[in-house]
């Protein structure tokens, strides 16, 4: 079975019983300063398996079970094993937060939840793999993550809603170095398919 199909069946339960259970969703939150102050390094992963609602959570599992298992067979491919998928999403999860940690780490207000940064980095990293792919079958991969990294640096600067967009601009960023770094000749491939405009009919 795909790991992203478990992954998406357990944020679905874990999402759920977050939203009857108070306390569950507040062990889950990312909370920069109590990872701080309280040592509780769970909270780099686990606000990836809750959501602030339903639509939240379809929308990114939506993505994720589109996306997921062509990254998880690439990786499968060029890494040698699927296991390094789940490495991947983990990483993601945390490389994600990091900006987030580093500007909110002394504000005790500050909270998030949701798998969008890990979501964004296996969308781009399939972007990666394939770029000329339409997305909404519509947009071509590449040029839709040009336009998605350029709106979420510029929301973020704006900072205008709660949505995480920092989450999805280095969520998205990481999901293209990770492949490049773990296989560096993957940059000339991704390059060379760059180069090469399929006809879109």
């Amino acid at each position: 079975m795909s790991y992203s199909y478990i992954i998406i069946g357990i944020t679905a339960i874990i999402s759920f019983l977050a939203w009857s259970n108070g306390e569950l969703m507040f062990k889950c939150f990312f909370i920069p300063n109590h990872v701080k102050e309280r040592n509780e390094y769970w909270r780099f992963f686990s606000h990836g398996f809750i959501h602030a609602d339903q639509q939240h959570l379809i929308f990114n599992m939506l993505t994720l079970f589109f996306f997921g298992p062509f990254v998880e067979s690439a990786f499968a491919y060029h890494f040698g094993s699927g296991y390094t998928y789940i490495l991947f999403y983990f990483a993601a999860l945390v490389a994600s937060s990091i900006p987030d940690y580093l500007k909110h780490k002394d504000d005790y207000r500050y909270r998030s939840l949701g798998a969008s940064g890990a979501v964004s980095a296996v969308l781009f990293a399939a972007i990666i793999f394939d770029p000329w792919m339409l997305i909404n079958f519509i947009i071509p991969g590449i040029l839709f993550a040009v336009g998605y990294l350029w709106y979420s640096a510029r929301m973020s600067k704006m900072n205008q809603d709660n949505i995480g967009h920092n989450a999805h601009l280095w969520g998205g960023l990481f999901g293209m170095a990770f492949p490049f770094i773990m296989k560096p000749i993957l940059l000339q491939e991704f390059i060379q398919n760059l180069i090469h405009i399929p006809y879109f009919q």
